[in-house]
């Protein structure tokens, strides 16, 4: 889950520090499509260590640690700046922060009880519906039906009998919540500069998951390791890709980061099987390759 739509500049302000400099010249010097697979990469790879947690943190615990740590890097990144706000930011803010929390902690809950690649290609209808929604092409509807044909191979029965319908329906509140994240973030964008837009939403939404998390990881959020842990997370899963994100989207088409976007459910499935040894029936493969094909092909239709 990544900054679809925030493709402004990274407001950082006058003074910027040399290790900034740096890392930014080491960015330019990789191709944008390079950026865009590395964050990829990153959200899975912070998702898988985040699934590991749960044998000791309950996914909501664990959604808090993440949001927590990508709110204070991002906040001292790019502090969003409250003064002559007026009511409607507020309202596009807290309700992109409201949205945040609530499809990470669906997107988690989804995790918990899917492999990976199955709970990524479930959410992954959330963005494919937004493009689909706003084209008036006849031929999205073959993108639609082969989504559908995706969906229909997931779901359990048959060699997918041990899939959870709990964390399939979790999984798709978590797309319907993207879909609307895609939607708010590029409210966001027009209304604060830079990415402060995406600090003041994170804020809101470590804010609004401090609750529950707090309840239900109790004393266990206090040991350093997972403290620790949980910032690797947070840096895997949200500052890293939305930074490689942004400075790709500067130099590529974004229906050509749409297409690679379009490869995420198929490296969460890889992720999974990897680093968590989640091994897919040949029937779940079928319906996340559906999935993937559905996203390419509504992709390039929108580039024509």
């Amino acid at each position: 889950m990544t900054a679809f739509a925030l493709d402004e500049p990274i407001d950082r302000g006058p003074g910027l520090p040399r290790p900034g400099k740096l890392l930014r010249g080491a960015a330019d010097s990789i191709p944008p499509s390079g950026l865009v697979l590395l964050g990829i990469f990153s959200v899975q790879l912070g998702a898988g260590f985040a699934k590991e947690l749960f044998a000791t943190l309950p996914p909501s615990a664990v959604v808090f640690l993440r949001i927590a740590a990508g709110a204070l890097i991002m906040g001292a990144v790019a502090r969003p700046r409250l003064r002559g706000l007026s009511w409607r930011d507020w309202a596009v803010g807290a309700g992109f922060g409201l949205t945040l929390a609530v499809m990470n902690l669906t997107f988690y809950e989804a995790l918990a009880r899917l492999p990976m690649g199955i709970a990524v290609a479930i959410e992954f209808l959330g963005p494919l519906g937004v493009a689909v929604a706003a084209s008036r092409r006849r031929i999205d509807l073959v993108w639609v039906g082969l989504a559908a044909i995706g969906v229909l191979l997931l779901a359990p029965w048959g060699e997918s009998a041990s899939v959870s319908w709990v964390g399939i329906g979790f999984a798709m509140v978590a797309g319907a919540c993207w879909a609307a994240y895609i939607l708010l973030s590029a409210a966001a964008g027009r209304r604060f500069p830079g990415t402060s837009g995406l600090s003041f939403a994170m804020i809101v939404s470590a804010l609004v998951i401090l609750p529950v998390g707090v309840t239900t990881g109790g004393a266990d959020l206090l040991q350093p390791e997972l403290l620790l842990i949980g910032l690797g997370v947070g840096l895997l899963s949200s500052v890293i890709p939305y930074s490689l994100e942004l400075q790709a989207l500067r130099r590529m088409p974004k229906h050509v980061f749409g297409i690679l976007m379009s490869l995420e459910p198929a490296v969460a499935a890889l992720i999974g099987v990897l680093l968590l040894s989640e091994i897919l029936h040949v029937q779940q493969w079928a319906a996340i390759i559906c999935i993937v094909a559905a996203s390419l092909g509504s992709t390039r239709t929108r580039e024509r």
